[in-house]
């Protein structure tokens, strides 16, 4: 009986896939020469604001473009850092937008 109940309670404790989306995001960003390179989530955390890294400082950086959502969550991207900004949703299993949708972070349902 106590196996059993500290099985149930490790079981309880031990975080699951279940607050993270499954699957990739994925983005297009300019390298430090300019030239264009693909930032990659893995997996990413639900319910939690990202702020792409490479393209975090407004000041440095130009904006993430022609995100692709390979998730099984809802991807809702920003214009802004900290999820800011104009907003636009793009669908699980292979939502994506063109060059156009400019991106400097994104939340998952």
């Amino acid at each position: 009986m106590a196996a059993a109940f500290g099985a149930l309670a490790l079981i309880v404790a031990v975080p699951t896939s279940a607050g993270a989306a499954s699957g990739d995001f994925s983005y297009t960003y300019s390298g430090l020469n300019g030239s264009p390179r693909i930032g990659i989530l893995f997996d990413p955390p639900s319910r939690v604001c990202l702020t792409l890294p490479e393209v975090a400082d407004p000041h440095s950086s130009s904006p993430a473009h022609t995100p692709w959502n390979h998730t099984d969550a809802t991807a809702t991207v920003f214009t802004g850092v900290d999820c800011e900004g104009d907003h636009f949703s793009l669908r699980p299993y292979g939502g994506h937008a063109s060059s156009r949708l400019k991106l400097r972070s994104v939340v998952f349902s």
